[in-house]
């Protein structure tokens, strides 16, 4: 049992989109290394699941409506991760579905907007940190991906005004932009439950990150001390050097290095 003297020192993390992928592995990681941590989803049962796994706290709720009046039982905020998000088709512009851009604005762009003004004061109480997940996305577009890299360039827009709005404040404002991460459901829900189509999305690609790759930048960014800001932050696999530069293959890896399995994570 903790004891009134750990609670007072324990910090506390808030993240979203955290019933699975990279929200869900931010949320074991940090639970690990002794943060305690609100989980936010709007999958009841598996944000309870979680939760009782990790001794977090579940709060179900959809980010793009989210209201100070759902987050009355957090008391302090030390860490809020914004990582609600998603793509939805892959259409080209000629042919785009409004309701699907309309979609994936509200929950990367708005969802992250309300999240971070309801808990903006806390954190610069707290002398705290934001970390917002993009993606490399944000950093162009390509074919077929005009509708999430717009949510995710205005994503990172915000981001990069918060920053300049936030001078004088101690509150750290990190931008981190994923490449290529292999999670269960980030292409399955952007083509539509095809199976088939998401897995070969991933074929022949060396190592796609995984979501805990992408939680130990989190946590690394959430442990640095309160007057280091990572501004933003770009973490790829070695198979992908950019969004049109992807290598489908085995990599060449020579016998004077370490074998990637001996890799520490």
């Amino acid at each position: 049992m903790t004891n009134a003297t750990e609670e007072i020192f324990m910090k506390t993390a808030v993240i979203s989109g955290a019933s699975s992928g990279i929200g869900e592995a931010c949320a074991r990681l940090l639970a690990e290394f002794g943060w305690e941590v609100f989980l936010v989803a709007r999958r009841r049962d598996r944000l309870d699941e979680i939760a009782s796994e990790i001794n977090g706290h579940a709060i179900d709720l959809d980010v793009t409506k989210a209201s100070v009046e759902d987050f009355k039982c957090v008391r302090t905020c030390d860490l809020l991760v914004n990582c609600a998000g998603g793509a939805f088709g892959v259409d080209v512009v000629e042919e785009a579905d409004v309701d699907d851009w309309v979609k994936m604005y509200n929950v990367n762009v708005l969802g992250t907007l309300r999240l971070t003004q309801i808990f903006l004061p806390r954190l610069i109480e707290s002398q705290g940190c934001v970390i917002n997940i993009t993606s490399t996305a944000a950093l162009g577009g390509y074919e077929g991906g005009a509708g999430y890299c717009a949510a995710k360039s205005a994503q990172r827009a915000l981001t990069q005004s918060l920053r300049l709005e936030m001078k004088g404040e101690p509150v750290r404002i990190t931008e981190l932009l994923p490449g290529m991460v292999h999670t269960p459901e980030f292409s399955l829900n952007r083509l539509q439950g095809d199976a088939d189509r998401a897995s070969a999305v991933y074929k022949d690609v060396d190592r796609p990150l995984t979501a805990e790759d992408v939680a130990q930048v989190v946590l690394m960014v959430s442990n640095l001390p309160p007057h280091v800001n990572i501004d933003e932050l770009v973490v790829r696999p070695v198979a992908q050097r950019a969004q049109h530069a992807l290598f489908r293959g085995a990599l060449n890896w020579h016998d004077s290095v370490h074998k990637p399995d001996s890799f520490l994570n």
